[in-house]
C-alpha cells in the first residue's frame, strides 16, 4: 500500500491542496496531466481516459465543494456513484473508489470485484486503513478469485471538507454532545480523539508541512495534539518533506472555553447567511414570495450554489457588514446595467447588424470590442441579481426579527458595556424578552444564553428571565406547535449552562472578548449611520426602504472572539499570555519543549496558522480570526463541525 504523494505548493492555500490530491487520485494516482480543467487532454484520450467514481456519502460530502459535476467530466469521470446502491456492471472501464475505510466498505467493494462490475479497481481511502481490515478485504478477493481486478490501493488522507479555501470541517455530527454527554466512555473518548487527530493528520499530509502545534493543557486538545504529535513524528514520507520553507501553527482549541460565540448573533453577511436562512455545503435555500397582493399568495422554494472562493461579489463582500454588503450590491448592479444599456444603444445605433471592420476606424473598433464584453457582462449582472435576490431574504429575517437589536445588545454584554450596572443590563434582556413582536423563540433564548454566560447575574435574576422567557412562549403555543419543543429544548440547554456555571467551568467574558475602537477611534455616528444607510437605501433598488433603521447598529463597534485573542497572543509570542501557558509540542522534537526557555531564544514570525476548535465551530469564529489575516499571514479555519446557532441550541439541549 502506497502514501498518496504529498502537495506540491504553487497555489498554498488547503482547498488547492486538497484540488491537486483529488486530479492526482482521478489520474490513477499518476501526476495529474494538468491543473488546469481548459488545458486538460481531451476526456477519454490516452492521458484522461473514462473512468467510474465510485464513493460513499462522507467522501461525496468531500469532493462535492471542490469539484462540480463538469469538472468531473472534463476529468474522464463518465458515471460517480454510491457505493451502497444497486449498480449496473460496465465490465471494460476502469473504477476508481474513494471511500472511508470501514468493514462495510471493504465488504462492497469485494462483492463488485467478485461479480466483475468494472475493469481495474483503484482504492483510494480517506483516511488509514487498518491493518486488520486489509487483510480481511485480501482474505475475500483471494476467496473469490478477483485479486487481479485490483490495481491499486491508496491512503489518501483527505478526509476533511473543504468548504472554501481557508475554511474545513471533519464533518464530526453532533460533536459537542459526543465530547461532553455523561454516556461518554473512556474508550468512546479515546476513539473520537483518533478520528479527530486523523482528520488534522489528512489537513497536515495536504498542506505538506510540519506544524507546531499549541493548545491548553489538559482535555480534549491535549489528548488530539499529543496523538496528532506521533502520527507526524511516526509518518517518514512526511517527515522527509523538505518542501516547506515555513511552518505552520497549528492551534487546537476546546468550544467549552468559549460558548457565546457559536450563539451570538452576528452582522457579517455570509454570517448572517448561515444563521437566518438554509445554508448546508455553500448551497442557500430561502422561500420567496409571489404576488404578495393575491389572496393566495404563492411561496417558491429558491436554491443558490454560492462559491465563495470565485464568485467576484461574494468573495470580496462576504466578510463584509450586511449594510455594506448591501450598497455595494446596489453599486456594482447599478455600474453594470447603465455598462449593459450603453453597450445596447450603440450597437442600436450601427442598425443591430455586424458591427463595421474598418480597421482604421477605433470607434467600429471599441465599439465591437464593447459588444464582444455582453455575454461576459450579462453573465456578471446575473451573479449580482443572485445576491440581490440572498441579500433581500435575509433582510426580510433581519427586519422580522430585529437582529440588529440582539446582536447590539449581546455585543455590549460580551465586551462588558454593562459590567458596573448589572441592573441595567438585566433590564435591557427583559425588555426584549418580554416584548413578542422581537424575535423568535430562538433569538430570545441565545440573548438568554449570552447574558447567562457574559455577566455575573444573580441566580435570582437568571431565574426571573427565564420565567420571562416562559410566559412569552406561552402565549405564542397557540399560534406555533413547534414553540413548546423549542421552550423545552432552551430549559434543558438553560440546566446544562447553569451547572457548568455553579462550577466555574466557563470562563469570563472579559476574558474571551477585546472590543476593538473602529478606526476614527470611536463608533461611527449617529449622523454618519443615517447618511450612509440613506446612500444605501437608494443604491439598493429599496432593498432597504422599509428597514434601514434596523441594521445601522450593525456598524457599530467590532469585537476580538476568544479564539482570534488567543490566536493574536500565540502569533504576537506576547508575555503573560497564552504563549507561555499553552502546550508546546514539535514533531520534529523528542517530548514537551520548554516554553518559557523558547521564549529567550529569537523565534521565526508566524506566516502560516490553522485554528481548531473541538465542539463545534461557526461562520462567525471564522470570519472573527480573518481579523488576524494579512498579506504575511494566512489564517486557514476548521472544526469538528460547522454550525449554525439553531444546531447548537439543539445540541446543548441534548445535555441534560
Amino acid at each position: 500500500m502506497s502514501f498518496a504523494p504529498l502537495a506540491v505548493k504553487d497555489d498554498t492555500s488547503l482547498k488547492a491542496a486538497q484540488i491537486r490530491a483529488v486530479h492526482r487520485m482521478l489520474a490513477f494516482n499518476e501526476e495529474a496531466p494538468c491543473d488546469d480543467d481548459f488545458n486538460l487532454p481531451p476526456a477519454g484520450s490516452s492521458h484522461n481516459q473514462w473512468k467510474i467514481l465510485i464513493y460513499d456519502a462522507p467522501c461525496r460530502s468531500i469532493i462535492s465543494p471542490i469539484m462540480s459535476v463538469q469538472q468531473l467530466r472534463r476529468r474522464g469521470v463518465t458515471l460517480h456513484l454510491l457505493l451502497n446502491t444497486e449498480r449496473e456492471p460496465i465490465p471494460d472501464v476502469p473504477a476508481i473508489y474513494f471511500c472511508r475505510p470501514t468493514r462495510e466498505n471493504l465488504a462492497l467493494i469485494a462483492r463488485d470485484c467478485s461479480k466483475g462490475l468494472y475493469g481495474r479497481a483503484h482504492l483510494n481511502f480517506c483516511t488509514k486503513l487498518d491493518r486488520s481490515f486489509m487483510e480481511e478485504f485480501a482474505k475475500l478477493v483471494v476467496q473469490t478469485g478477483s485479486l487481479e481486478t485490483i490495481a491499486s490501493v491508496h491512503d489518501q488522507y483527505l478526509d476533511f471538507v473543504c468548504l472554501e479555501r481557508n475554511l474545513f470541517s471533519l464533518s464530526k455530527i453532533d460533536s459537542y454532545v459526543l465530547y461532553n454527554g455523561r454516556g461518554a466512555t473512556e474508550q468512546m473518548m479515546e476513539q473520537c480523539m483518533t478520528e479527530i487527530a486523523y482528520g488534522l493528520f489528512s489537513v497536515v499530509a495536504s498542506m505538506a508541512a510540519i506544524p507546531i502545534i499549541r493548545c491548553p493543557h489538559g482535555g480534549a486538545p491535549e489528548m488530539v495534539a499529543r496523538k496528532l504529535n506521533k502520527m507526524i513524528a511516526e509518518h517518514p514520507t512526511l517527515m522527509r518533506n523538505k518542501s516547506s520553507m515555513t511552518r505552520p501553527l497549528l492551534v487546537i482549541l476546546d468550544r467549552n472555553a468559549d460558548l457565546i460565540t457559536p450563539v451570538q448573533h452576528t452582522s457579517t453577511y455570509q454570517a448572517l447567511i448561515d444563521d437566518l436562512l438554509v445554508h448546508k455545503a455553500n448551497r442557500v435555500e430561502f422561500e420567496v414570495v409571489q404576488d404578495e397582493n393575491a389572496k393566495r399568495p404563492k411561496k417558491i422554494l429558491k436554491k443558490y450554489d454560492l462559491d465563495p472562493d470565485q464568485d467576484p461579489f461574494y468573495s470580496v463582500h462576504k466578510f463584509q457588514p450586511f449594510p455594506e454588503a448591501i450598497e455595494q450590491n446596489g453599486t456594482e448592479l447599478q455600474d453594470v446595467t447603465s455598462r449593459e444599456q450603453a453597450i445596447r444603444s450603440k450597437a442600436a445605433r450601427s442598425g443591430g447588424g455586424p458591427v463595421a471592420v474598418d480597421p482604421l476606424a477605433s470607434g467600429a473598433n471599441d465599439l465591437s470590442a464593447a459588444v464582444d464584453s455582453l455575454p461576459a457582462l450579462l453573465d456578471r449582472k446575473k451573479q449580482l441579481e443572485v445576491h440581490t435576490s440572498i441579500l433581500q431574504a435575509v433582510m426580510n429575517e433581519v427586519a422580522a426579527r430585529d437582529v440588529p437589536q440582539f446582536y447590539e445588545l449581546e455585543s455590549g454584554l460580551t465586551t462588558g458595556m454593562y459590567r458596573n450596572d448589572p441592573l441595567k443590563a438585566k433590564k435591557a434582556v427583559l425588555g426584549l424578552i418580554e416584548d413578542p413582536s422581537k424575535g423568535n423563540i430562538e433569538d430570545k433564548t441565545r440573548l438568554v444564553i449570552v447574558y447567562m454566560l457574559a455577566s455575573a447575574a444573580k441566580s435570582a435574576d437568571l431565574e426571573e428571565i427565564e420565567a420571562a422567557l416562559r410566559q412569552v412562549c406561552e402565549s405564542l403555543v397557540a399560534q406555533d406547535n413547534k414553540t413548546k419543543d423549542k421552550l423545552a429544548a432552551a430549559e434543558k440547554a438553560f440546566a446544562y449552562l447553569k451547572q457548568l456555571r455553579s462550577m466555574q467551568m466557563i470562563p469570563s467574558a472579559a476574558d474571551m472578548f477585546q472590543e476593538l475602537q473602529s478606526p476614527t477611534g470611536s463608533a461611527p455616528s449617529a449622523t454618519m449611520l443615517s447618511g450612509f444607510m440613506a446612500k444605501a437605501t437608494s443604491q439598493a433598488t429599496g432593498l432597504l426602504a422599509k428597514a434601514a433603521d434596523r441594521v445601522t447598529s450593525m456598524l457599530g463597534k467590532i469585537h476580538k472572539h476568544h479564539a482570534t485573542v488567543v490566536i493574536e497572543n500565540l502569533c504576537e509570542m506576547r508575555p503573560q499570555s497564552e504563549d507561555e501557558s499553552f502546550l508546546y509540542l514539535d514533531p520534529k522534537v523528542k517530548g514537551d519543549v520548554d516554553v518559557m526557555k523558547l521564549r529567550t531564544m529569537t523565534r521565526a514570525p508566524v506566516k502560516e496558522v490553522i485554528a481548531f476548535t473541538i465542539g463545534g465551530g461557526s461562520y462567525g469564529e471564522y470570519q472573527n480570526l480573518q481579523m488576524l489575516a494579512n498579506e504575511r499571514r494566512r489564517v486557514t479555519y476548521g472544526s469538528t463541525e460547522i454550525l449554525d446557532a439553531s444546531s447548537f441550541l439543539i445540541q446543548l439541549g441534548k445535555l441534560v
